[in-house]
């Protein structure tokens, strides 16, 4: 099926000692993408490293710089949230961004959990419940369901029983950054959308990643034929690069190429293969690719070390190569 939605990714990178400087040039870069008619752009979330560790107060400046392009987070992991504040967050975003938020997220103890629990969670480390009901939670908040008891007037004051701002239509923009079969089942019986990236958890009979990655996405449809599918790689068109470039964007890709093909730490964690070469290469890989001919959406993934003349020169080509060669039209 042509590709209907065209979207891209990035971690926004940025120097400890100058770090408004990497966060503009990710604005710099929504922007731009909007002015090629990209469909979307979405943040990573980064905690205690180099990258936005904050995607909703980021996405607030973005949509004050944008008018059109979708705005999304892939993903929030809500082991470091409480589910009612960043309801509250979001819903904030998306009133700012005239409903243009899509909210991505996970579940799962937070990365180094023993090392940043006494800071996170002194008092409740231990009965913190990182399951898919921090998810629920999170989803009921978002749709208006009753958070407190008390409502009315106080003096001057007004309360609300629910989060404030409710934005209506967020609930039906929330997705849900899934590996696993489990999670895929789980998201779309709980009325979310489904994100796939190029990470997957191998199974007992496969550690193939196209296949899993397939099924994955069957599993998904199953439960909620209606639901949207988004999927992710990190591809790197070439048309419009120099000799220079062209060069590092190899070297980048064989860098990466050693864990294609085998699992990873306890999760047994598999890796797409990333792609670089002309959009008619890419094209006619992505095409011969059984996953990436079940959705209609992507979300292709700029590489973490690139410059910014990099990120400009492959989301032109992105806009202008790849995705027309994909069967995309912008706007």
């Amino acid at each position: 099926m042509p590709l209907r939605k065209l979207g891209f990714l990035t971690i926004g990178l940025f120097d400890e000692a100058d770090p408004r400087r990497g966060h503009e040039s990710t604005l710099e870069i929504i922007q731009l993408g909007e002015q090629l008619g990209f469909d979307s752009a979405w943040v990573r979330h980064r905690h205690l490293q180099y990258g936005i560790s904050s995607p909703v107060a980021f996405l607030a400046a973005a949509t004050q710089r944008t008018s059109r392009i979708q705005l999304g987070t892939a993903v929030i992991p809500l082991g470091w949230e409480n589910p009612l504040r960043l309801a509250e967050d979001l819903a904030t975003v998306d009133v700012l961004s005239g409903g243009r938020l899509n909210p991505g997220v996970s579940v799962g103890p937070p990365m180094h959990y023993d090392d940043v629990k006494d800071a996170l969670y002194p008092d409740t480390q231990d009965v913190e419940d990182f399951s898919y009901q921090r998810v629920r939670r999170l989803l009921d908040c978002v749709q208006g369901e009753q958070v407190s008891t008390f409502s009315g007037n106080e003096g001057i004051e007004q309360f609300s029983p629910r989060v404030q701002p409710h934005s209506p239509g967020l609930i039906n923009r929330m997705w849900y950054g899934a590996g696993s079969a489990r999670s895929a089942r789980w998201a779309a019986e709980n009325g979310m959308n489904f994100l796939t990236s190029n990470v997957v958890a191998a199974t007992e009979s496969s550690t193939d990643f196209d296949d899993i990655q397939l099924d994955l996405i069957k599993t998904y449809r199953k439960h909620s034929p209606e639901g949207r599918v988004s999927h992710g790689f990190v591809v790197i068109p070439t048309d419009g690069a120099s000799a220079d470039q062209r060069a590092r964007y190899e070297e980048y890709a064989a860098s990466r190429a050693t864990r294609f093909g085998k699992p990873f730490g306890p999760k047994g964690l598999l890796f797409a293969r990333d792609i670089v070469g002309t959009s008619e290469q890419i094209a006619e890989q992505l095409h011969d690719n059984a996953a990436f001919r079940e959705v209609e959406e992507v979300a292709f993934a700029l590489p973490f070390t690139f410059e910014h003349a990099d990120y400009v020169q492959i989301l032109t080509d992105m806009a202008t190569k790849l995705g027309p060669a994909l069967g995309w039209r912008a706007g």
